[in-house]
């Protein structure tokens, strides 16, 4: 065992404040694209092979990735820490969970002439991992503070187009079943009205993957500018929607494939940030959002006894 990883295992895990090894590889999967070529190679290294990346002096591991030792640090600082030997200890915790029995990653992208077996297989393990991925990564004191600007807006508009678009409908959903006011908007004219009415006291959220969907940037900057309270869900922390945002709750970057484009499996990611959002407000607000929340299930009922009865 070397020094390092006796380290880690002395403090009883990945250093204090620090992305925690789980974290980690999550934040490699999310950062990587808007990465440099190089600082990609380093990225993609410690992901691969967070053991032997471990054992590997800040030299070592520029020489094995063919970039330099300032690539590697600069890297290291992008995935959220102050250096490299940090970096190191987290690979090393990962390592050790890695040998600890976990399944082995399914990498294969879905072919064309995969038996329908397969394909759930696939599936199920990419939303599994989006899932997962998503979770380690959520920055649960930006997540505190949109669930408390929420829980006090006078009213919320919800921007996104294509799939991000269905999810903005399933959160302002969920906000009106338990009596909070609630917009979502998917055509760029009304958004950028809508958003002109905002002022204090008002959330405004954009639910971008990319985070360069145009139509959601601008009611997001519109609103931002009138004072609102911006919140952006994106799977790019650092993409041009982030710039008008006051809170970033950043999302796993989807897996693309032939047959399963990003916005597809985008999605998966979005409605469990969704979700931390719906019940962190309904927590904040139990007292009203609790009798709302009955009065809206008590409304629909007799529709539901309707359909089991039937004609």
């Amino acid at each position: 065992m070397t020094n390092e990883v006796k380290e880690i295992f002395a403090r009883g895990g990945s250093p204090a404040a620090l992305p925690a090894p789980a974290a980690l590889a999550a934040k490699v999967r999310t950062l990587a694209p808007s990465m440099t070529r190089s600082m990609q190679r380093v990225a993609e290294a410690v992901a691969d092979d967070p053991a032997g990346c471990a054992a590997l002096t800040v030299t070592g591991l520029a020489e094995l990735t063919g970039t330099s030792e300032a690539t590697v640090v600069r890297t290291a600082r992008l995935l959220g820490y102050p250096g490299y030997r940090d970096l190191r200890l987290a690979l090393a915790g990962l390592a050790a969970q890695q040998q600890s029995g976990r399944a082995p990653a399914i990498t294969t992208d879905i072919a064309v002439d995969d038996p329908i077996a397969d394909v759930v297989a696939k599936l199920a393990y990419d939303e599994q991992q989006t899932l997962a991925d998503t979770a380690a990564g959520l920055d649960t004191v930006q997540l505190t503070a949109a669930v408390a600007a929420l829980a006090g807006a006078r009213r919320t508009d919800v921007y996104g187009v294509g799939a991000s678009g269905l999810v903005a409908q399933d959160l302002t959903q969920k906000l009106l079943r338990i009596g909070l006011l609630a917009h979502a908007h998917s055509d760029p004219h009304l958004a950028v009205t809508n958003a002109v009415q905002l002022r204090s006291g008002d959330v405004a959220i954009a639910i971008t993957h990319s985070g360069t969907t145009g139509d959601v940037i601008e009611p997001l900057r519109v609103a931002f500018e009138h004072g609102a309270t911006t919140v952006a869900v994106t799977g790019r922390p650092d993409s041009p929607v982030t710039q008008y945002a006051d809170h970033v709750l950043t999302t796993s970057t989807a897996r693309e494939s032939e047959l399963r484009p990003a916005a597809m499996s985008s999605r998966t990611g979005q409605l469990l940030v969704v979700d931390c959002l719906f019940v962190g407000v309904a927590q904040r607000t139990y007292e009203s959002a609790a009798p709302a929340l009955a009065a809206s299930y008590e409304a629909l009922a007799h529709r539901h006894q309707a359909a089991r009865k039937g004609p």
